[in-house]
């Protein structure tokens, strides 16, 4: 059993991450300021004797006595991030020197939750490791790619100077139970707006593409990731290679839903990246042949529900 901190653990990758967690026997703090996290993903979780939730902002100090740290702290969708773009990079930045500055002081494990947009709009295809990306350092998306970029960088350096145990992910596009139904992703809009017979809006011309992850697959790689010994740091991409177009997505969640929705296209918004897909092999060969093994057909109807319960009790 092993004391576990994870910050923004009431968010949607952090919520099914306390359950995995707990459901193994560890004791989690759930650490999350609730700006996007919601109780509603872990109230089923308080009174139990393993969990333990913490109101707190990761840009102040944090101060508890635990073993590892998963460090997913931070707004994940353009219309949060661009909401307040400076306290989201402040989060990204100052939650990590505090993440590891607590790490350093308990000589804990400490994973961080980059993101496939510290490649930006990429220029090679599929995403490598040792590709550098291609960012705009002052665009409206600036905030959160520059700010899990620099992220990366303080952890490697704390790595370096003191010898921190460290674990860098980077996530590509994630999808699942729990997600925001107001977020602006693409996977929650589409089947919000598909549930309730609305047009589905679409960016662009509709061919760029993405590849989808559910989130089973995500925290299995997590924890996996978190259990390699201390040669191993990454950065490792964390994804499903399988590539749709969003019209292909949005044809895909109308047949699911069996909705009437039509298509409606809208302008791209800006520095908006044209393609994006993990080159996952590193992943495969660190975490015990790791792969994505829930298909979008299975992971889409699994969300689907989730947003239909939501929609029945007139949450969305």
């Amino acid at each position: 059993m092993s004391r576990i901190l994870i910050t923004g653990g009431a968010g949607f990758i952090g919520s099914h991450l306390c359950n995995r967690l707990i459901s193994e026997g560890n004791d989690v703090i759930c650490l999350d300021n609730f700006f996007t996290g919601s109780k509603d993903n872990i109230r089923h979780l308080i009174g139990n004797d393993h969990f333990e939730l913490v109101r707190h902002d990761v840009t102040f100090p944090y101060y508890a006595e635990i073993d590892q740290i998963y460090n997913l702290a931070c707004p994940a969708s353009p219309p949060h991030y661009q909401h307040d773009a400076i306290q989201t990079i402040k989060t990204s930045v100052m939650g990590a020197i505090n993440m590891l500055g607590l790490a350093k002081r308990v000589n804990a494990k400490i994973l961080q939750a980059s993101t496939s947009e510290v490649y930006g709009d990429p220029a090679i295809h599929p995403q490598v490791e040792s590709y550098w990306g291609n960012v705009n350092p002052i665009g409206i998306r600036s905030c959160y790619d520059e700010g899990k970029r620099c992220a990366e960088t303080i952890f490697m350096d704390y790595h370096r100077q003191n010898n921190i145990r460290i674990k860098i992910i980077r996530i590509f596009n994630t999808y699942g139970p729990h997600m925001d139904p107001n977020d602006g992703r693409v996977v929650s809009n589409f089947i919000v707006q598909a549930l309730k017979n609305e047009p589905i809006t679409i960016y662009g011309d509709g061919k760029q593409t993405r590849s989808f992850q559910y989130i089973d697959d995500l925290i299995e790689a997590m924890t996996r990731m978190m259990a390699t010994g201390d040669d191993i740091i990454g950065p490792a991409n964390t994804g499903n290679p399988d590539e749709f177009t969003m019209i292909e997505l949005a044809l895909k969640i109308i047949d699911l839903t069996g909705s009437k929705s039509s298509l409606i296209f809208r302008p791209l918004p800006g520095d908006d990246p044209k393609q994006r897909k993990p080159d996952i092999s590193y992943a495969k060969e660190i975490l015990n042949g790791w792969k994505p093994m829930v298909k979008i057909d299975e992971g889409l109807t699994k969300t689907i529900e989730y947003f239909d319960n939501l929609l029945k009790k007139c949450i969305v």
